[in-house]
């Protein structure tokens, strides 16, 4: 087994909310209009810290994408997922990018988020950003 390099990220960090692993940079965030089956999450343009997942297509709210589960190189913990390829041309915008569930990570102010009563218990969703 190799050895594992963790990135330290400067300024304000999202990190796993498990093992406090850095993930991602406030100024890197798209969009926070993604939801999850545990609730908000974020769009970002760019990730650190984390492995991805086998390939798979999801049906999500906006259509059909090629997703892959993202996991913290920290814990294991899967903190999200990494949009792989928009089957629908106005979704686009998203391939390459990562959503962050809100309620797998810490905000940069040290913040969790909680899941609500009204969070969608169904699968990896997002909205239009």
């Amino acid at each position: 087994m190799g050895r594992l390099f963790v990135v330290h990220l400067e300024g304000k960090v999202y990190s796993c909310k498990h093992c406090r692993t850095h993930l991602a940079l406030y100024e890197d965030i798209v969009s926070k209009s993604f939801h999850s089956r545990h609730g908000k999450a974020y769009l970002f343009s760019k990730v650190v810290n984390v492995s991805a997942g086998e390939n798979e297509d999801r049906q999500m709210l906006t259509g059909m994408h090629t997703v892959a589960d993202i996991f913290c190189v920290g814990c294991g913990s899967i903190v999200g997922w990494k949009y792989e390829t928009a089957h629908e041309k106005s979704q686009k915008y998203k391939e390459g990018k990562s959503v962050l569930e809100r309620y797998k990570v810490s905000g940069p102010d040290g913040s969790n988020y909680w899941v609500s009563h009204e969070a969608h218990v169904g699968g990896s969703d997002a909205d239009d950003a």
